[in-house]
This record gives C-alpha cells, sequence and structure tokens, in this order.
C-alpha cells in the first residue's frame, strides 16, 4: 500500500508544490524562500520520518505570510491524500519534546475532524522576527491550517520557553513526533480505528 501524494497549487499570491511519502525515512527538499521554514520543515520530515518535498515561490516582495500558509494548505492537503481511507493506523499520537530551555507537548488524533487547540506561547512570541522574515505569529497559523487541511486534530502545549527560535523548532518537532505515531500502521489493527467504521 503506497501512502503518498503530490498536490499541485496555484494561486495569484503562490505557485506550491508539495510530494510526500507517509512511509519514508526522513529526506527532506525543502525551499520555500523563508529560510527558517525551510529549517522547521526540514525538522518535521526527520522527526516525523517522512519523506518531503516542497517548492514554493511567493509573493515575498509583500512578507512571507502567504508563502508560509500556502505551503501548510499544500502539506495539510497532501496528509489527508496520503493518509487515504487511513485503515491500520495507530491514529492517536503524542509526543513531549525538549529544545535546552523550551518544552512542548503535543497529541495528534488523525480524527477526520479538523480542529487545532494551540496555547502557551509566552508574551511577545507572536512578534518575534525569527531569521529576519518569519513572524512568530506564523507558527500558530501553520498548524492551525495543517490541521484544517489534513482534517486533523493538534493539540499544542508550549510548556516552557525563552528563545523565540527553540520556542518554534520544539513544537514542530512535537508535531512530528506526534504525527509520526499517530500515522503508524499497528499490525494488531487492521481495519480503521474508530467505533464509528471511518474516520
Amino acid at each position: 500500500m503506497s501512502r503518498t501524494a503530490r498536490i499541485d497549487r496555484e494561486t495569484s499570491e503562490s505557485k506550491v508544490l508539495v510530494e510526500l511519502d507517509l512511509d519514508g525515512t526522513g529526506r527532506a527538499d525543502i525551499s520555500t524562500g523563508v529560510g527558517f521554514y525551510d529549517h522547521m520543515l526540514n525538522a518535521l520530515a526527520k522527526h516525523a520520518l517522512l519523506d518531503l518535498h516542497v517548492n514554493t515561490v511567493g509573493d515575498l516582495e509583500i512578507d512571507a505570510h502567504h508563502t508560509v500558509e500556502d505551503t501548510a494548505i499544500g502539506i495539510g492537503q497532501a496528509l489527508k491524500e496520503a493518509l487515504g481511507d487511513k485503515k491500520g493506523i495507530r491514529r492517536f499520537g503524542d509526543a513531549t519534546v525538549p529544545l535546552d530551555e523550551a518544552l512542548v507537548h503535543c497529541t495528534v488524533d488523525l480524527s477526520g475532524r479538523p480542529y487545532c487547540v494551540h496555547t502557551g506561547e509566552p508574551d511577545g512570541q507572536v512578534y518575534a522576527i525569527i531569521g529576519g522574515d518569519y513572524a512568530g505569529s506564523l507558527t500558530q497559523h501553520v498548524f492551525e491550517t495543517l490541521a484544517f487541511n489534513a482534517a486533523i486534530c493538534v493539540h499544542i502545549r508550549v510548556l516552557s520557553g525563552r528563545d523565540p527560535h527553540h520556542i518554534v523548532e520544539a513544537q514542530f518537532k512535537a508535531f512530528a513526533r506526534a504525527l509520526r505515531d499517530a500515522a503508524e500502521l499497528d499490525p494488531r489493527q487492521p481495519g480503521i480505528p474508530s467505533t464509528k467504521g471511518a474516520l
């Protein structure tokens, strides 16, 4: 069973290509024009064991918002497509990840119902500018956008943190590890892990 997807999405604000393999080895080829976001998506691929190719050309002359958001839409749509009918998956994933002084907890439910709860970032994080063009406010927006387009439930809690870079990176790594566990195939569960019979 191939759990792969390709999303090719173009608007007046961006052109996004995403190729994703849920059963990969963590290989990443990422180019969005937003260096810090590329770094985060590389971490996502590595720690979720996804093979992820992303090529985005966006209106960076305005700012990074459309590029980051539209890339998250593409990745979310690719996740939904690659998960297919979700037969045999574990469904739930949970991870707590430290990065020096930062600590983040993430829980994922591949439920078919989009929802995102994002809490705990310190005051001022949303105003931080990381790498010159990534605004701290984009992080919550990325996870909300991913959750909506992948039709999954994501809870992220920042438990501690001081450095804006560490706070964001710990979130992406915690999400990656929780997603990896949730998408993993369970040899004891050949069917759909829901009493409803569908996810």
